[in-house]
This record gives structure tokens, C-alpha cells and sequence, in this order.
């Protein structure tokens, strides 16, 4: 079969990505997405905080950030329900730790006021001695938002198929690909490698540069708690230890923060770490915690620059690099998906993003 253009990847990089094509386009006609498990967003997006911090992550990363958050808040077509809404971020402990954790220009917040937006931290006024806001912070509900991708695609046109595993690749002399996908054989004229964890194990198939791309473990849970927090309760890190919370429906999330490295695989949590993680919240909040709903643990893959990557393989033609987002695939999604469509449409991309970051974004010549 004969397409245009070959996503591989269902996470929120690849059907980000197709639906803001397929819109660019008019059609998503010739447009096929591959993703290897019988779902659809099934490791890392799924497995999101959910929260989208345009104070967090290097400098290419906070000017997407600031690009797709609104988008996410406000966007161009109608969602069924909420992608996003405002929901501050808070940085709490000693002066040097909140230092080294953010960026200038937060809201400082005094132990009055910390203790009135997080009351449960009270208790613990010497470990939490200085504290920052982040007020322009925002939650997105991330299941809706690859679903309302996965439904703009496939209205466009845009073929969507699961349990499709890329298996080989071979390039033709007239620059297209015959790639296998699972059962069937697929000739394209454009591949984008959108798949996480697994881009550098695409890549070798392509015979693309590999971008010593790392997937970092980070384990998390749905906690009932004695006393829920309340839906305004700002999300919370902990800038000694990087463990974090923030309110859900019947009580938190709560994360250890960490990024231990790890192969790629379907993580889950080590045994003990969810008991650990609700011992250290007891220990250092007043939070009770009365039932684990739900625990898992992502991958957040990440480029030695710790910037995403978005732009073609120096080696091989008609290869296009969509990954390494590390903690940030939610909230630089709108914008990545736009600089990968203006090389889509255009091979380079416009000047709605500075030079600065859109040269951040290349996949590197060699590897380092």
C-alpha cells in the first residue's frame, strides 16, 4: 500500500502530530499512523502528572510550553470537554532548594501565605521555610486530550492502526520507503519516528543517527486521602527530595519525581515504592492516606541536551525526528506538533518560533 506519510508512534508526539497535519493539509488522506501495542497512548501518555509548568524545563522547552498552553486552554476547535485550566504550581522548602528548582521571576509566597494555599505543610514550617508560585501553571486532562487528537485525526482521514509493530525498513531509489508494519507492507515517501522510548530502536532500522535517547523511570499513585485536598489545592514539589502531589477527584497524586534510568519496557513500580512515597508524604505533610486507587510507573525519554527533538535525520532522507520530550510531551505537545507539520509542509520551520530554539530542536549529526 502507497501512503504519503508513516507516523510511527500513538503516544501524544505521533497523534499530536496528526492531527495538526492533517488540519494543515485540509485531509488527512495518505496519512498513516502506526502505533506497536493494541492501544493507543498505552506507555508514557497515559501515565502523565497531568500538570503543564511554564516555569519548568530549559529554555527551548519553556517557550513551547508557553506556545501550547494556549492552545490546550483555548483551542481552535471545540473539545467536549476541558483539555486544560488554570491550576497553580507551587515549589516549597529551604531558600537554597526553591533557588536551585526555578526560574526567576515567580511569586514569592511568605509562610503565611504558603501555609493558607497548603495548610497540610503547617505542621513542617522549618523544612518549608521558602516557597515560590507559579500562577500561569495549568492541568490538562490527558486522556481527553488523545482522545479529542485521535478523533480530529481520524475525522480528517488520517488511517490509525494498533498492534502495528514497524519490523523493517528499506529505502528505494526513489526515495520512498518500504516499511513492514506488522502483517502488512507499506511504501512511504515520509516517515516520522514519533515512538518515545523505543526512537532510537526505530531509528536503527532506518539506519537514522541515533540521539542516545534515555527513558528515565517515574513512579507515581492515585491516593484516597482521611481529608481530600481541595480542587483549587495547587499542585506541590518538594524542592528537597523532588517529590511532588496535587489534588485528584477522591484525594492526590502523588510522585517520587525521580528519573532513574532504564531500558525501555512497560515500567512498573519497583515493589515497596508506593508504601515508601506514602510514608514520606505522611511523614513530612498532615496528609493521611487511606487507599491506593492506582500506581504505575512512565518513562520520560530524554535527549543528553535534555531538549525534545524535532526536525530530519542528517543521514538519511525523508526521516523526520518527533521525540525525546522527557517530562514535557503534554505540555510542549500543541507547539512540537506545529514545528513538525511546517517541515511536513514547508522543510523548515516558521518564524512563529525563535531560531534559537527551532535550531535547539535538530537531531545532532553524530552521535556524542
Amino acid at each position: 500500500m502507497m501512503v504519503d506519510t508513516v507516523i510511527i508512534g500513538g503516544g501524544i508526539a505521533g497523534l499530536s502530530l496528526a492531527s495538526e497535519f492533517a488540519d494543515c493539509r485540509g485531509s488527512g488522506e495518505g496519512i498513516t499512523l502506526v502505533e506497536a501495542e493494541t492501544a493507543l497512548a498505552h506507555h508514557t501518555s497515559s501515565r502523565s502528572a497531568q500538570q503543564l509548568i511554564p516555569s519548568y524545563g530549559p529554555e527551548p522547552v519553556l517557550e513551547l510550553t508557553r506556545l501550547t498552553i494556549p492552545a490546550l486552554v483555548k483551542p481552535t476547535r471545540a473539545a467536549p470537554v476541558p483539555l486544560a485550566w488554570p491550576s497553580p504550581f507551587v515549589v516549597a522548602g529551604s531558600p537554597a532548594d526553591v533557588a536551585s528548582m526555578t526560574v526567576p521571576g515567580l511569586r514569592a509566597l511568605w509562610s503565611e501565605e504558603l501555609f493558607e494555599y497548603c495548610p497540610e505543610l503547617a505542621g513542617n514550617p522549618e523544612r518549608y521555610s521558602a516557597a515560590i508560585i507559579d500562577d500561569s501553571a495549568v492541568r490538562t486532562n490527558a486522556t481527553a486530550l488523545v482522545e479529542w487528537h485521535r478523533q480530529r485525526a481520524e475525522q480528517a482521514g488520517v488511517r490509525i492502526l494498533t498492534g502495528a509493530k514497524v519490523t523493517a525498513a528499506k529505502p528505494s531509489d526513489d526515495g520512498t520507503w518500504a516499511l513492514t508494519v506488522g502483517d502488512d507492507q507499506l511504501i512511504a515517501h515520509t516517515v516520522v519516528n514519533a515512538a518515545g522510548a523505543w526512537a532510537d530502536h526505530v531509528a536503527e532500522l532506518f539506519g537514522a543517527v541515533p540521539q542516545q535517547l534515555q527513558p528515565l523511570r517515574r513512579t507515581a499513585a492515585l491516593v484516597s486521602l482521611s481529608e481530600p485536598l481541595g480542587a483549587t489545592h495547587p499542585m506541590v514539589d518538594d524542592a528537597g527530595s523532588g517529590w511532588y502531589y496535587r489534588p485528584d477527584e477522591d484525594g492526590a497524586m502523588i510522585s517520587w519525581g525521580e528519573a532513574e534510568p532504564s531500558p525501555a519496557c512497560d515500567a512498573q513500580p519497583r515493589p515497596n515504592a508506593i508504601d515508601d512515597l506514602i510514608a514520606t508524604v505522611e511523614r513530612e505533610t498532615s496528609l493521611t492516606v487511606t487507599g491506593v486507587r492506582k500506581a504505575w510507573t512512565g518513562l520520560r525519554t530524554e535527549a543528553p541536551s535534555g531538549v525534545p527533538i524535532c526536525g530530519w535525520d542528517p543521514q538519511v532522507s525523508n526521516f523526520l525526528w518527533l521525540a525525546g520530550q522527557g517530562g514535557y510531551g503534554f505540555q510542549t505537545s500543541s507547539a512540537m506538533a506545529r514545528a513538525a507539520t511546517d517541515l511536513l509542509v514547508d522543510g523548515r520551520i516558521e518564524d512563529w518560533l525563535s531560531a534559537d530554539t527551532a535550531a535547539a530542536l535538530q537531531p545532532q549529526p553524530i552521535s556524542t
